[in-house]
């Protein structure tokens, strides 16, 4: 489960972050450190499939539109918040280029996190708010276990509005990647029937 990393009497610092053992994942949000393990066989299944169901036609243009860069795991630093969502997409238009940097600061266009039963309630209550703070555009949560797939827009008043609920093992059209149809079977290829 992500929890703070221990009692902390001060705000966290990036120092604080580099710190933390190579085995977790470390995030720091309003002033908290939050560390957690790296995530199971399901949520790293689905996250990879959807990076080749998406790379393919959206970044590369074979047989989609491009125009897109995708990235797995980045280090988004919006001010002083630092986290690191399962995916990003960022229009070719606002980042002609990806930074060589071991960090972004522009937000992305489209992120995607992934949930399991130890990130729902960080991803959901804490990173949301900061996404849509940062401005970021679509925002796509993938629940392996249930087989489902939430898509969220940011709305004028800069608060997430859920666009599209799909589940099961359909071919959806999910936005901002509706020119292809997605088929959500792949994402759960790696989920046993005992894992449901």
């Amino acid at each position: 489960m992500a929890q703070p990393a221990e009692k902390q009497q001060r705000p966290a610092t990036y120092a604080d972050l580099e710190g933390v053992p190579e085995h977790l994942v470390a995030e720091i949000i309003d002033d908290v450190l939050y560390t957690f393990p790296r995530p199971a066989t399901p949520h790293t299944s689905a996250a990879t499939t959807l990076t080749m169901e998406l790379g393919s036609p959206f970044q590369r243009g074979r047989g989609g539109p491009g125009g897109w860069w995708f990235l797995g795991e980045p280090e988004l630093h919006f001010g002083a918040q630092v986290l690191v969502p399962d995916l990003a997409g960022w229009r070719k238009e606002r980042a002609p280029q990806m930074p060589r940097a071991s960090f972004i600061t522009l937000p992305p266009d489209w992120l995607c996190e992934v949930l399991s039963p130890s990130t729902t309630v960080h991803d959901r209550i804490r990173k949301m708010p900061v996404y849509a703070a940062a401005g970021v555009t679509w925002l796509w949560l993938i629940e392996p276990l249930d087989r489902s797939l939430e898509v969220f827009h940011l709305n004028t008043r800069k608060r997430y509005e859920q666009e599209q609920t799909f589940s099961g093992n359909e071919v959806v059209r999910a936005q901002p990647f509706d020119a292809i149809g997605l088929d959500l079977a792949a994402l759960w290829e790696v989920v046993a029937e005992g894992d449901t």
